[in-house]
């Protein structure tokens, strides 16, 4: 089911959560319920520009990773298979493939039970307008295959099998869905989900996969994302609610918004281990 029709100025809260709410009061027992789930996602691993600029390198993720992991915080981190050249550049080259230093760090964070999702294969928009940006759109069906088949077995190289994809830019076109629900279990997008995919919400089952997109406010940076989930949390909304988190955003308050938040969202996060039984567990039956 995607959002109800939403008149202009309408929000993500005001078009989903707020009528959500409002037939989850009239039809859950209070006692039976579990409150909201957070699906907070993180991208991105490496860090898209890290290759060209030591500020969002390796160590910017440590860092991130470390605030969560302290918190405690379950989240799905997004993970190209290599480092980039100018991923915003459709004619550059260059890169270099995850070594054994990016090894540690994710076995750190499975460790910590850190989910990991598939993030296109080398991130760089084959688009150079902004508003067009995008590894995947475009692709014939084989030619989308061949790509992100051949990240799959880069990120097999690190002992990730990803059942989860998180487009590069959230972007794709919506007739590749076919291609996607045969390799995923679910699949995420964002604001620039729209114009493709349209206003939806979720998680929404669509076919063999799982459409999860996130949006503002809850698709933005640290200190934006806070207050608005204080008010989700003092309105009683219940049920899944996904967060997206950048790495990148986070690195010049030197991660203090990222640890304010880290606390206050930390008891609702849930993994996304949940999301993908479920979904398996639906498909079963």
């Amino acid at each position: 089911m995607g959002c109800r029709e939403h008149a202009p100025g309408a929000t993500y809260a005001s078009s989903w959560l707020e009528p959500l709410q409002t037939v989850r009061n009239e039809t859950i027992d209070p006692a039976t319920d579990t409150g909201p789930q957070l699906l907070v996602r993180v991208d991105e691993f490496p860090c898209a520009s890290g290759l060209d600029s030591p500020k969002f390198g390796i160590q910017a993720s440590r860092r991130f990773h470390s605030v969560m992991a302290e918190a405690g915080v379950a989240h799905l981190l997004a993970v190209v298979p290599q480092w980039t050249h100018e991923p915003l550049n459709p004619k550059a080259s260059g890169g270099r493939g995850l070594d054994e230093s990016d090894r540690v760090l994710l076995a750190e964070m499975r460790e910590s039970g850190v989910t990991f999702a598939q993030h296109g294969n080398t991130h760089r928009t084959r688009n150079s307008h902004s508003w067009q940006r995008s590894e995947l759109s475009g692709l014939s069906a084989a030619a989308l295959g061949e790509l992100l088949d051949a990240g799959r077995r880069r990120l097999a190289e690190v002992d990730i099998d990803p059942r989860v994809l998180v487009p590069p830019f959230n972007r794709f076109d919506a007739a590749q869905w076919p291609v996607l629900e045969r390799r995923y279990d679910v699949v995420t997008g964002g604001p620039e989900s729209i114009l493709s995919m349209g206003f939806q919400c979720g998680p929404q089952w669509r076919g063999d996969a799982v459409y999860l997109p996130c949006y503002s406010p809850l698709y933005a940076t640290a200190a934006v994302i806070a207050p608005a989930v204080e008010r989700l949390l003092e309105g009683g909304v219940t049920g899944w609610i996904p967060i997206v988190l950048h790495v990148g955003w986070e690195v010049d308050d030197d991660y203090l918004a990222l640890r304010r938040l880290a606390r206050l969202i930390a008891p609702y996060a849930v993994s996304w281990e949940d999301l993908i039984a479920r979904k398996r567990s639906s498909a079963s039956g």
